[in-house]
């Protein structure tokens, strides 16, 4: 639920076009013992975890390597594109996720780190990545399949770049790069209607501001918003969301 005068008209309402959700991140055990959510990557977004509480650790594989990053209460961690993470649940582990470019990942700017076979194969991979409807049970088994399958990618990629091999990681990003090529000129559109627009925007009243005609002043107002789903099942977690323009409507869960 959203509320404030002319809010309708606003393509992107939240500040600088961003992308806000609240995530609790899965407590399902995984082959390695650890529980936690599915290994992914963005190709164009960076995105940011605001712990408000609990504790648990984001893993990352990256060109400079594995790290497992600590979360507490009060701590941030980001990653840029590229950046395969892992949400891993300590205990009562909740996050609040901003991420940039507000559309893009709702249109599909994420690969989860499924074996070879799954990201050669555009078809079985989009079978594999999409869930049925809703928040039910079959809805939380296909999450939890889904979770194994990047997991299980996840640690080869995992153990090859500990020992010194960048090879299938970088390969991984490739055969990533290949599965959402064909998205781009919506990308293109999105960000062009979202965080390309709100730059301009702001441009357009330093402009403004300097001519001594601050007109946009007059169109000062407020908003609120209330969460519109809880629970959904995200790639890390359970996500609560809001029903927002270009914000965190899942382009595939639902």
């Amino acid at each position: 639920m959203v509320s404030g005068p002319e809010h309708a008209g606003l393509p992107h309402p939240l500040p600088g076009a961003i992308g806000l959700s609240h995530l609790s991140a899965y407590d399902w055990e995984a082959a390695d013992g650890v529980c936690g959510g599915s290994p992914h990557l963005h190709l164009v977004c960076t995105e940011a975890y605001v712990v408000t509480g609990g504790r648990g650790a984001v893993q990352t594989l990256s060109p400079d390597g594995y790290r497992d990053i600590p979360l507490e209460a009060g701590s941030i961690a980001w990653f840029t594109p590229g950046t395969v993470h892992r949400m891993v649940q300590g205990g009562d582990l909740r996050i609040t996720v901003l991420m940039q470019n507000s559309g893009l990942p709702e249109a599909g700017d994420a690969v989860f780190t499924f074996p070879p076979e799954l990201l050669a194969d555009p078809d079985r991979y989009a079978a594999a990545a999409t869930l049925p409807p809703g928040t039910g049970p079959r809805t939380a088994a296909a999450a939890r399949r889904r979770r194994d399958l990047a997991v299980e990618g996840y640690l080869g990629l995992r153990e090859a770049l500990v020992a010194g091999d960048k090879g299938p990681y970088l390969e991984f990003q490739r055969a990533a790069a290949r599965l959402v090529r064909d998205k781009v000129p919506t990308w293109r559109d999105l960000w062009r209607a979202g965080a390309l627009a709100t730059a301009e925007r702001t441009g357009a009243q330093l402009d403004a501001l300097a001519s001594g005609e601050p007109a946009h002043l007059d169109e000062a107002t407020a908003y609120e918003a209330a969460p519109t789903r809880l629970g959904g099942f995200g790639m890390c977690g359970r996500r609560d969301e809001y029903s927002l323009p270009g914000t965190t409507l899942p382009h595939q869960e639902e």
